[in-house]
């Protein structure tokens, strides 16, 4: 989510409140009781309802409320796969700290426990994972950058626990998102109080002794970004490390294989911008499938997803739009394979086929609705979604019902 004019602001406040429109404060909530049953039995989807979530061809695996994680919202997610024991686990971001599921029985997760905030509570945080650590950002003020080293989930053996940070990086205070180039072993802070919310670079090489790296200011704040070592077609670029960055009011194109001095590549706008909030590349690296966080609001469209025809990073083109069956504002959005994966706020996540995003065609081919109240344009609902299990399970962060697990219908 982003951080919009004042006259959203109000509306944010209420997207990140829990159910009764109470805001999130950096007040810690009461210690759950360990016993407290922490999740909702698995469901099918059938005839287009898995229990009480609307559905097309995916199952619930589990749901863990928030209440059983001790806090009042959540908001990103990632996930993480130990190498040596294969077991999966969701990261969760909570108003309060970053929570840890064992998610390798998806039908009976494991609630380990929670790294509390650096500093305070905030609607915003975000997590990425790098090396077998956890990099965790926030919106609270001074809150830097925490280092967990997610090995320890291994022996977690009274939950829920409150974790410690294994380092804290405060070469920055707030930042509003993370992202890891793992080919490089560079973070980048984005939306933090440097270098004007641009890109913050950080040297995660050795994951608890986390090193500056310099910066990129002259584009201004970037809201989210992509950092990829490039691959695609553009030959004048590839083998460079190229951050594609959700600026508000463009998409910048940056290389930043030289740290010490980032080079400006291109820039592209597009029609009706509401706010440029979050994208992510095919796997070919040729198409930049981008969201816009406020269009529905300013503009009355159903969800709109925007694309474009990355060939030329130097002459980036519009390719095409695709337009959902809701009103409800999409969120984040990830790529695997051919199916582009978007938390969609109210309406859940939903799935969409990308195999023929050449000729302009984009199809949902599945979703599963976190949110049943409504398909409105407001801020609740899944907030992101972790699509990268070898398994096929699914992570969905609900803002006001916690952690969903779902998986394909066989």
């Amino acid at each position: 989510m982003k951080r919009i004019a004042p006259l959203l602001i109000s509306l944010i406040l209420f997207a990140c409140s829990s159910d009764d429109g109470t805001t999130s404060t950096p007040v810690d909530p009461t210690p759950i009781d360990p016993v407290d049953p922490p999740t909702t039995p698995a469901v099918p989807c059938e005839n287009g309802m898995a229990g009480a979530y609307p559905c097309n061809g995916y199952d619930l695996m589990s749901n863990i409320n928030l209440n059983t994680m001790g806090a009042t919202s959540a908001n990103d997610s990632w996930g993480w796969t130990d190498p040596t024991t294969g077991k999966e686990y969701a990261l969760i971001c909570l108003n309060n700290g970053t929570g840890f599921i064992d998610i390798s029985e998806p039908t009976e997760p494991v609630y380990l426990g929670k790294l509390p905030t650096a500093t305070t509570s905030s609607s915003w945080r975000d997590v990425k994972v790098y090396n077998n650590h956890a990099f965790v950002v926030s919106e609270a003020s001074n809150h830097g950058m925490q280092v967990f080293d997610l090995t320890k989930l291994r022996n977690a053996t009274s939950t829920p626990t409150n974790f410690t940070a294994d380092a804290n990086y405060s070469g920055f205070g707030s930042a509003h998102n993370i992202v890891i180039n793992k080919d490089s072993g560079y973070a980048y802070a984005v939306g933090s109080d440097t270098f004007a919310g641009g890109p913050h670079f950080v040297n995660i090489q050795n994951p608890t002794s986390p090193t500056p790296a310099g910066g990129y200011q002259p584009d201004g704040y970037s809201h989210d970004a992509q950092v990829v070592t490039y691959n695609g077609g553009d030959t004048d670029h590839q083998g460079k490390e190229i951050l594609l960055g959700s600026n508000a009011n463009e998409l910048v194109i940056v290389d930043i294989s030289d740290k010490d001095n980032p080079v400006r590549i291109s820039a592209i706008s597009y029609s009706n911008i509401g706010y440029t909030h979050q994208g992510w590349f095919t796997e070919d690296q040729r198409y930049f499938i981008l969201g816009d966080e406020v269009d529905e609001l300013d503009f009355g469209f159903n969800t709109r997803t925007i694309v474009f025809d990355l060939t030329d990073l130097d002459n980036p083109a519009f390719h095409t739009e695709y337009s959902g069956p809701t009103a409800a504002i999409d969120h984040n959005g990830y790529v695997k394979g051919n199916t582009f994966y978007m938390a969609n706020y109210t309406a859940g996540v939903r799935f969409l086929d990308i195999s023929d995003i050449e000729n302009q065609n984009i199809s949902e081919v599945g979703f599963f609705d976190t949110h049943p109240g409504n398909d409105g344009a407001n801020f609740n609902g899944a907030w992101s979604v972790y699509p990268y299990f070898t398994s096929g399970n699914i992570v969905v962060s609900d803002i006001n019902l916690g952690l969903f697990v779902v998986k394909k219908s066989n």
